[in-house]
């Protein structure tokens, strides 16, 4: 049994009796969805489509629905930038109000004033902001004042919980412990640490570069929860405690064209049509099986 709390974020997990497969949830634990291909940023290390798709509000409150109904415990909103979709307030309303989702959304931060913080609190349950580097690297990288960043961090943290996430580079990698500072100073509890992926001709991380990230977080002291992304935790010392719920039983993606794919990283996927999520799930799921056979 698994209990989770999604204002708090609490997961307890039961495991005296052994459940079978057939009974586990048929939805992932947690779906992102790209609510949004729009950007008012040009990072170059950003992997996003760079095309105009975004999804329509009818659609992904039905699958917001589908979702709950089917065992999913939290959806997380990106795009691009979720704070751009026209409907973003309503739709994070009703996930909190019709569904038992925890909400969370992925932000570049500079669209969070005391309006929209306002109209968001009590709507959402956890904020990562996109933080890479600070002060003169993050604006080489983002081209938005980094002062201005903090100052929308304080009313972040008027809506509810959040995190950091920075994409770890070269440039990035030596203002870790200034970011991890940064961070805790501004009330953030977590630490997400991202390897950069290749992208639009930049370069992923290499083996020596991990290395050092891995010894970065080895000597790491502070007060923030620090996360990496599955994609690149090996060799991290992670806790997964729930080790019979991986691939697209521990998570999914949804991008802005409708299509459901296993990560946000990957290239291809399968079409939500009107069967929904959880027909496109059994699909690629079958599809990803067979390409492992």
């Amino acid at each position: 049994m698994h209990l989770f709390d999604r204002t708090t974020g609490l997961n307890v997990l039961l495991d005296e009796v052994p459940v079978p497969a057939s009974l586990y949830s048929r939805a992932p634990r947690q779906v992102s969805i790209a609510l949004t291909n729009r950007c008012d940023l040009a990072c170059a290390h950003c992997y996003a489509p760079k095309s105009r798709d975004e999804l329509r509000y009818q659609n992904v409150t039905r699958w917001l629905s589908e979702l709950d109904a089917s065992g999913a415990l939290g959806v997380g909103f990106g795009g691009g930038e979720p704070t751009l979709y026209p409907d973003f307030v309503e739709l994070c309303g009703f996930a909190a109000r019709e569904t038992r989702l925890s909400v969370s959304f992925t932000t570049h931060g500079h669209h969070i004033d005391e309006a929209l913080a306002e109209e968001l609190t009590g709507s959402v349950h956890f904020i990562r902001v996109s933080m890479d580097g600070v002060g003169a690297t993050y604006e080489a990288i983002r081209r938005r004042s980094f002062r201005e960043l903090q100052g929308r961090l304080t009313l972040v943290r008027t809506i509810c919980r959040f995190g950091i996430n920075v994409v770890v580079n070269e440039r990035t990698l030596p203002d870790l412990d200034a970011a991890a500072a940064v961070a805790a100073d501004s009330g953030a509890c977590e630490l997400l640490l991202l390897p950069q992926v290749p992208a639009r001709g930049q370069p992923g991380v290499g083996a020596h570069m991990l290395q050092e990230l891995r010894c970065w977080v080895e000597a790491y002291r502070g007060s923030l929860r620090l996360c990496i992304n599955e994609r690149s935790a090996d060799g991290f010392p992670t806790c997964d405690p729930l080790l019979e719920e991986r691939g697209l039983r521990a998570y999914a993606h949804i991008d802005a064209a409708g299509v459901l794919k296993a990560t946000s990283y990957h290239a291809a996927g399968v079409p939500i049509g009107e069967g929904g999520v959880l027909a496109a799930l059994d699909h690629l799921a079958h599809e990803l099986a067979e390409n492992d056979a």
